[in-house]
Order: structure tokens, then sequence, then C-alpha cells
């Protein structure tokens, strides 16, 4: 359990490691300038009063709630968009925004998911298996780590993959290799983004698509969920 301690202005029945905050908010970013941390922020309720505390969000904006946070220490450093919320995983290492109005579901064999409320093909999820390597570029040069995965992992084998666009991004020390790849079948095509980087002995994967018709009306809008996507130290 990554939170040790906190103290509330008002009754809160539970305090998840795991957080949605508001566009209001800032994500976490890792520092070593102190040995302690402390997050501010305030229970959102809903307008008929519930208090959203459930099994993996928790509605937050700063204020009312001190939490600290062991043994990471951390910064609100990176703003969260407009009309985005920040889903933010203490216990597993990592954080991303999505939009506001997705809401959570499950999907097998991943951590955390959002979907769009009414096309549920547009959607945000996030797994990680365990890996002995340091860094993403451990792997190997990245257009060759990306085709083989596109085209031996991602594809099925009805289905012709595409790789539109690469690339690498520096955070905080931290490799992340992001990539915008088409899967077009007989029946059916989707595009997606996906975000990958290793850290805290996990490979991780983010992926964000869309039924490649609505493509190009949501692609802007889904890339920044793409780029979010950051590690945590734990």
């Amino acid at each position: 359990m990554v939170v040790s301690s906190c103290s509330l202005s008002l009754i809160s029945p539970c305090l998840s490691p795991k957080l949605n905050l508001p566009h209001s908010n800032y994500l976490p970013r890792n520092t070593t300038t102190s040995s302690s941390n402390t997050v501010f922020c305030a229970l959102e309720t809903t307008p008929s009063g519930e208090s959203h505390c459930q099994r993996r969000p928790l509605l937050l904006g700063i204020g009312a709630l001190t939490a600290n946070l062991q043994p990471t220490n951390l910064l609100f450093a990176q703003e969260i968009p407009d009309r985005y919320r920040a889903f933010v995983d203490y216990e597993d290492g990592y954080s991303y925004v999505y939009p506001i109005d997705w809401k959570e579901f499950d999907f097998r064999a991943h951590d955390s998911a959002f979907k769009d409320r009414y096309l549920q093909l547009q959607n945000v999820r996030v797994r990680f298996i365990p890996t002995e390597k340091k860094d993403i570029r451990d792997l190997g040069p990245m257009e060759e780590v990306i085709y083989n995965l596109v085209k031996h992992r991602y594809a099925a084998p009805n289905q012709r993959p595409t790789i539109n666009d690469m690339q690498e991004r520096t955070i905080d020390g931290k490799h992340y290799y992001t990539f915008e790849y088409i899967l077009t079948s007989p029946n059916y095509s989707s595009a997606s983004f996906a975000t990958i980087a290793i850290g805290n002995g996990r490979y991780y994967t983010l992926i964000v698509g869309a039924n490649e018709r609505r493509w190009k009306r949501v692609r802007d809008q889904l890339k920044v969920v793409a780029d979010s996507f950051r590690l945590l130290d734990i």
C-alpha cells in the first residue's frame, strides 16, 4: 500500500492509491528534493451527493485531502489538459490522461482501461509484464522493436498492419516509444497509438485507439492520451 497516512478535513470512507484527477490539477512527477511527500486534493461529489470512492478511482481536487506518499517523492508538475482527467496509479507506477467523459471498464489482462460512453471501441488501456530490462532501449533499435510488435504481436493472422509514425521521447531520464498503426481486416479496420516504456522491473504498454473510419476526427484527441503516459518510481 503506497499511502502511509492521511489527514482529512471531511470524512471519507477510503483512499485508493489509484486516483482520478480532474483537469484543474497536475500530474505527479518524481523529484528527489525531499524525503517526504504530500499531495493536496479535495473529494469531488456527484450532483446526488455521492462521493466517488470506488474500487479503482477516487476523484480529487486540490485542497482538503492531505496524503503522505512513500517512498516516492512526487510533485504536481505536468498540467492536465482541459477536458481530460488523469489516472494516477501510485501502486503500479504509472499515470496518463483520458477524455473527461470516458468511463472505466474491465479489459481482460489489463491493469486499467477507460472507454467512450457511446463508442466502446474508442478506448485506452494499460497493461504491464515483468522484465529484467532496465530501459526500453534495451529491447533494440526503435524501428525494429515497433515493427516486430505491430506485425507479430498486435496484428491477428487475418489483419494487415501499417505503421504510420514512430517517435522516441525522453522525460525525466526515462525513455518512451510512441507509434501510430492501423490494423486492416476484410470487415473491419482499427487505428491506434501505443506508448511503451520500461521501469520498476516492468514493461508497460498503453494503447489508445478507435475505429479507423473515425480516426481523422479523434486522432489529435487520442494522441494527447498516448503522449501523456508517464512512469512513476515505486
